[in-house]
């Protein structure tokens, strides 16, 4: 049996308790950043790449609360990590992504994530991919880490 992947990623709440969606580029689906870690990297340091490769916003660690691992698909585990948004990390028009794939039609690079938006716990099922609504809607509530941040 083959080992699950681990995805690190960030949940970056707004003072109103909006979560932070990045669009995957060429997809229906919107993600928190996130992804799967370098060799030799801790979950928070591959967490803080993959926001800062996604997004351009750097979460200083001393920021992150560690919310653990949680099961997410068959195939993949998430270790997340969640901070609250400074006054100069809110303005979504300022995220870059700079991680970069090939096309599958022409090979062409093209950024992962392709726009953000701060969405409301009740708006995220029209949004995130199924796995991500349903660990929101099960495991991980987003009211309820909006009160402990």
């Amino acid at each position: 049996m083959n080992a699950k992947t681990v995805s690190c990623g960030i949940v970056l709440l707004d003072p109103e308790g909006r979560v932070l969606l990045a669009h995957a580029t060429g997809t229906n689906h919107w993600d928190v950043p996130k992804g799967q870690g370098e060799p030799g990297e801790t979950e928070q340091d591959s967490a803080r790449r993959e926001m800062v490769e996604e997004t351009g916003i750097a979460v200083d660690a001393a920021r992150l609360v560690d919310l653990g691992r949680f099961a997410y698909r068959r195939d993949k585990d998430l270790h997340l990590f969640a901070a609250r948004a400074l006054d100069d990390e809110l303005d979504l028009a300022r995220c870059v992504c700079v991680s970069l794939f090939p096309r599958r039609h022409d090979g062409v690079m093209i950024p992962e994530m392709d726009a953000w938006r701060w969405v409301a716990p009740a708006d995220v099922d029209d949004y995130a991919s199924r796995s991500l609504a349903r660990l929101f809607q099960t495991t991980l509530s987003l009211a309820e880490l909006h009160r402990r941040l």
